[in-house]
């Protein structure tokens, strides 16, 4: 078996069962990447350097295909349903046999990394790819190794991705020919029949969300953090179409990370090396950090060039709305590494809320941060998703429910406790819609979004005055500088106040409807933060 590059001393790829292979390059760099991701047709360069790629059949995660498998570790402590499919041991290591056969006559590109930016929490990795950009994507969005480290690193999990496997739904228990299975106990996840990049970085984080919680009592999160002058951490959780990235992103501030998490008992760290993000409609103006960090080394997914150019069209969403770019942190001029900071002073849970009821920023008791985290509510609006054709909620539990292997309530009663230990703030932010839901009101604005988030992390919103929601029972402040006075009470925003008051309570109901399948589990304290129906509704 031909093998080159940088290779560990300590473990080949025998212990995976890969003792055949066309060639085997060890941990190229990101130069010697893109020259073999061009040479094999994989990519293009763009003319800012990034090197443009598509992922195929799948232009995102594929969340009935995700699969843990189910055995004597994971049995009694995975919370199985729709978001964790069991799968059998055995017929995870024949599929594995099949994969370790199909690489036989294959190019492979390894690639050993780590997640964890804390010392007494990283996992150490090892990524086999049959495609050099997907290495590229590791070599971004894991951390990166020293020479030293290379030397002797042994990894404690393995991913093989080879995204032209197909599985035989019959024979090899999946349920259609692209698969993504993690397995606690062999320590790997299969990632087979999807090109989609993204199915590598959420298997790790679903590994970090089963091992910080469950087995070293730390609380694994899906949120951007950044970290001001004077050392305030803050915490921003939100689905996509928040602004999650955007609003972590700012040029006062130090980028933590943009994604995933850990809060340990001295500081909150990232889990990973680089930045996955959205770039549908990107422009300088609007997202000035991540243009610029689309340059060599980077990678932009599924996007296409300006007619007779090598220019990225960000506009162009023919082949997908999804389209992203992966970069390592480093391309961010402010990212602090080690990506480590101390512990948060303040949380933000960020909604789009289309239907213009809930307040542009808030203030939550324990109670209600724990409610609202494990509901990780926003609204899908038209045009988003083939069939919307009006808002639409979405409840994701603890803003990430996709990736969680335990069940909701153990990542919120950790918050909780968190919360009370560390005297943290936690700020509801509404960058949804203001004035009426959506096709009525306006989307509000984010100088004012900015705005807000700045009093709260700077504390110009611990003296004023605040007004208790009447159904959500969260604290509105009564002014905030730089942000009109009127638009903070979003009933005062409505032409018709009576029209308010039943989408607020039609919203309400909405929550509690959807956090029922989560009551049983609930101690008394979540309980407490639901919101208060005052008005009956179908």
């Amino acid at each position: 078996m031909k093998e080159s590059g940088h290779k560990s001393n300590a473990v080949g790829l025998d212990s995976l069962g890969i003792k055949e292979a066309k060639e085997v390059l060890w941990n190229l760099s990101p130069a010697e990447l893109v020259e073999e991701a061009v040479k094999n047709g994989e990519g293009y360069l763009t003319d800012t350097g990034a090197l443009m790629c598509d992922t195929g059949k799948f232009t995102g995660r594929s969340p009935k295909d995700r699969f843990v498998v189910k055995d004597a570790k994971t049995e009694n402590s995975v919370w199985w349903g729709d978001i964790n499919i069991a799968f059998d041991p055995e017929k995870f290591d024949q599929l594995q046999a099949k994969m370790v056969d199909f690489l036989k006559d294959k190019k492979l590109y390894v690639r050993d990394a780590y997640a964890g930016a804390h010392p007494e929490y990283r996992l150490n990795l090892r990524i086999v790819n049959t495609q050099a950009w997907q290495n590229l994507f590791c070599n971004n969005m894991f951390l990166r190794l020293t020479e030293e480290e290379l030397a002797n690193h042994n990894p404690e999990f393995t991913i093989i991705c080879a995204p032209e496997f197909q599985a035989d739904p019959e024979v090899d228990g999946t349920r259609q020919a692209n698969f993504a299975i993690i397995n606690f106990t062999k320590n790997m996840i299969l990632i087979g029949g999807t090109g989609y990049a993204g199915e590598m970085k959420k298997g790790i984080f679903g590994v970090l969300n089963y091992i910080l919680p469950h087995e070293k009592n730390t609380l694994s999160m899906h949120c951007s953090a950044n970290v001001g002058k004077d050392g305030d951490t803050a915490i921003f959780f939100g689905l996509s179409g928040t602004g999650k990235t955007t609003l972590s992103a700012d040029p006062n501030r130090g980028l933590i990370g943009d994604d995933e998490h850990g809060w340990a008992a001295d500081s909150v760290f990232n889990f990973e090396g680089g930045c996955y993000a959205k770039v549908i409609d990107l422009t300088r103006e609007k997202e000035p950090q991540i243009w610029d960090a689309i340059k060599f080394g980077a990678i932009v997914e599924n996007t296409r060039f300006a007619e007779g150019t090598r220019t990225v069209d960000y506009t162009n969403s023919a082949v997908t709305e999804n389209t992203r770019t992966a970069y390592p942190i480093n391309h961010i001029d402010n990212a602090i590494e080690p990506s480590r900071a101390d512990i948060p002073k303040n949380i933000f849970f960020l909604t789009a809320d289309a239907f213009g009821v809930l307040p542009p920023i808030s203030k939550l008791n324990a109670s209600q941060a724990m409610y609202h985290f494990i509901s990780g509510y926003t609204a899908k609006v038209a045009g988003t998703e083939v069939g919307i054709t009006e808002p639409q909620t979405t409840f994701s539990a603890c803003f990430g429910a996709a990736f969680l292997p335990l069940h909701p309530t153990k990542y919120a009663e950790m918050l909780g406790k968190k919360m009370e230990e560390n005297n943290v703030n936690v700020w509801l932010v509404n960058t949804g819609w203001t004035g009426g839901p959506y096709g009525v009101g306006s989307r509000m604005k984010l100088p004012y979004t900015r705005a807000m988030i700045t009093a709260a992390l700077n504390g110009e919103l611990n003296d004023v005055s605040f007004t208790k929601h009447p159904i959500f029972g969260v604290e509105m402040p009564d002014s905030c500088p730089n942000v009109p006075a009127e638009i903070l009470n979003p009933r005062n925003t409505w032409a018709n106040k009576e029209e308010y008051d039943a989408k607020a309570s039609d919203l309400a109901s909405k929550f509690v409807k959807n956090f029922s399948k989560y009551a049983e589990y609930a101690n008394d304290d979540i309980l407490a933060g639901a919101p208060q129906v005052a008005v009956a509704t179908n």
